[in-house]
């Protein structure tokens, strides 16, 4: 694990332990900033990313929004009502 060794020469060299000029504190807050930004994406995850479920969830939402307007096939199936024949106008009264 790099973050180990790179937090100890960064406190070494905050602590005047280490002599180093202003370049070198830099480069290392940098670093330091650097590795905690990937450190934060890694443990948040990526934007975007759904999991397993909600990609499976919303792939039978979608499915059943399309399977809902299909016009029936067969009038005849059992358990389907006849469709009513066209009949006389009514009478005038």
């Amino acid at each position: 694990m790099l973050a180990v060794p790179l937090l100890l020469a960064l406190l070494r060299v905050l602590t005047g332990d280490l002599p180093a000029g202003p370049g070198a504190l830099t480069a290392a807050a940098l670093l330091l900033l650097t590795a905690a930004v990937a450190a934060t994406l890694t443990a948040v995850g990526t934007p975007g990313a759904r999991t397993p479920a909600a990609v499976h969830a919303a792939a039978l939402r979608r499915r059943a929004y399309r399977t809902a307007y299909l016009p029936p096939r067969d009038p005849d199936a059992p358990g389907r009502p006849r469709p009513r024949a066209p009949g006389r106008p009514a009478a005038a009264a």
